[in-house]
């Protein structure tokens, strides 16, 4: 098909993370692991808080919302890059890529706000303690989520529809694992400034503004927690912020380096390597970070074992 003096693009060619032969199969065992840990441990991690009425607290209900994500969004990306790894012709339709990339764009704004809406609770719980149970109600968490996962869904749309709206004809080859905003844009043939402008204010509004959010609910954090008497008191108030304060940092620092710089910088090796930190360590690390360091869940899973245990 023929659109002025180009032809239509009606697929793409995804490059994949090496085209090193010898390496595909390795790969493909390593990224199956992960993708199966994934599953399990987010997997696992939302059942767990489901199932235990002494998780059904509004920290725990935000916790199974980015366990959640977090499988969604290992689940659009995990599946294509482990076919990929085993077939030669790397291809994906235009209309899947498409699907692909607003999916991800989706569940990446939706973990981001999660992370904050998060910062806010452990804000609430340890500044404002009193007014813990009224302010974080059954029906603010739910109202909450539902706003983060409304934001979610516009700017998915609205940066999916404005990137393949584009003219795709120099070539089909996106020089990446998966279809992502830079990797496109790089690929038309279009003015994409409208579409770059949209990137960056997109990346300011969510990931800026999220940040923010965790760094002033955090600056209050601390403050409270210095004014706390006992060492004991500190240590636990700041136990139960750590793991989030870890999570936040890999997912943010990652993120800001992936879309906040114009196409030009675009290197496609560095962002292969940010993009498989992004894509599929994160997704994996959350739930051994939220397990590891809590000893609520450590509690609830063996008592989830022991039950697995006497009914055997």
């Amino acid at each position: 098909m023929e659109e002025g003096n180009h032809s239509v693009v009606t697929e793409f060619i995804l490059s994949g993370l090496t085209d090193r032969p010898e390496l595909q199969a390795p790969l493909f065992g390593v990224f199956l692991l992960i993708y199966v840990i994934t599953v399990v441990g987010n997997g696992g991690m939302a059942l767990l808080i489901t199932i235990d009425p002494r998780l059904h607290t509004p920290m725990y209900f935000f916790l199974r919302s980015l366990s959640f994500c977090d499988l969604c969004s290992s689940t659009v990306i995990a599946p294509k890059m482990l076919q990929n790894f085993l077939i030669e012709r790397k291809s994906i339709s235009r209309t899947a890529c498409a699907v692909q990339m607003y999916f991800f764009l989706y569940c990446v704004d939706v973990e981001c706000l999660l992370l904050a809406v998060m910062a806010y609770d452990r804000y609430v719980a340890i500044c404002n303690p009193l007014l813990y149970t009224v302010t974080m109600s059954r029906q603010r968490c739910n109202q909450l989520v539902a706003g983060v996962c409304a934001v979610g869904l516009v700017d998915s749309v609205i940066l999916t529809c404005f990137t393949f709206r584009l003219s795709f004809c120099h070539s089909n080859i996106i020089r990446h694992f998966y279809c992502d905003t830079p990797p496109l844009l790089v690929l038309s043939c279009s003015d994409t400034r409208v579409s770059e402008i949209l990137m960056f204010a997109s990346t300011c509004y969510i990931i800026v503004s999220s940040a923010v959010t965790v760094l002033l609910s955090y600056v209050c954090i601390f403050s409270s927690i210095l004014r706390i008497r006992s060492a004991e008191g500190r240590y636990k108030a700041f136990s139960t912020c750590a793991s989030h304060l870890c999570a936040v940092g890999m997912f943010h620092g990652t993120q800001l380096y992936i879309y906040f710089r114009p196409t030009s910088s675009y290197s496609m090796d560095m962002d292969k390597i940010a993009s498989v930190f992004y894509t599929a360590v994160i997704p994996v690390l959350n739930p051994l970070i939220y397990s590891l360091r809590n000893r609520e869940v450590k509690d609830a899973l063996r008592k989830a074992k022991n039950k697995l245990i006497t009914k055997s």
